[in-house]
């Protein structure tokens, strides 16, 4: 078993490999927060803020989510989880949004609004979940979609080593142990 990637990379290494492993359960997610850069609130956003996003397709997909998910554009309907700034259908206030590699977008705070920035580089930035404008939510498509997952061989599934590692994931222990540690940079999905 392994405990290191979300379901779209499983899928995406198995066809690259021609391996068949396959999700035994969500263990966790690390949700993509909206955090302040020149203006310290959603409700202070003036027209034509700059909003620095993540560059790649993953995580501007989600960004543009969180910032549709608050009210801030509306994308297509089908944009989904390969939604592009071209997929933004309305933009009331002129947000100018901005693509970085998402390693930069913490650190271009200071010359944006606001930047949408991924779990992981909010961490390594000194940024905490509760630092965020506004997180996305556990239930929300990107949350579950991206979840990280306990990964097995197809077939052993259900096998004993599998559901003993799993009990003991999903445990109060490894729970309060996430949100301890993470305080609410890293989520449980369970």
């Amino acid at each position: 078993a392994n405990y290191f990637q979300h379901t779209p990379y499983l899928n995406s290494f198995n066809a690259s490999n021609g391996t068949d492993l396959v999700s035994a359960a969500l263990i966790h997610y690390e949700p993509f927060g909206i955090y302040a850069g020149k203006t310290t609130s959603l409700e202070d956003l003036p027209d034509g803020a700059t909003i620095a996003v993540p560059n790649d397709a993953t995580n501007e997909a989600r960004a543009l989510l969180l910032l549709e998910a608050n009210g801030l554009i509306t994308l297509s309907e089908d944009a989904g989880l390969t939604a592009t700034v071209l997929d933004i259908e309305e933009n009331p206030h002129n947000y100018k949004i901005t693509e970085l590699e998402a390693a930069q977008v913490p650190i271009s705070l200071p010359d944006v609004d606001i930047g949408v920035i991924n779990g992981n580089f909010a961490i390594q930035a000194g940024l905490k979940a509760s630092d965020a404008l506004a997180i996305e939510d556990k239930d929300s498509l990107a949350a579950t979609t991206y979840a990280n997952v306990l990964c097995v061989k197809e077939g052993n599934e259900q096998n004993q080593a599998t559901l003993d590692l799993l009990e003991s994931l999903h445990s109060d222990t490894v729970r309060t142990f996430i949100e301890d540690t993470y305080e609410g940079a890293v989520v449980p999905s369970f």
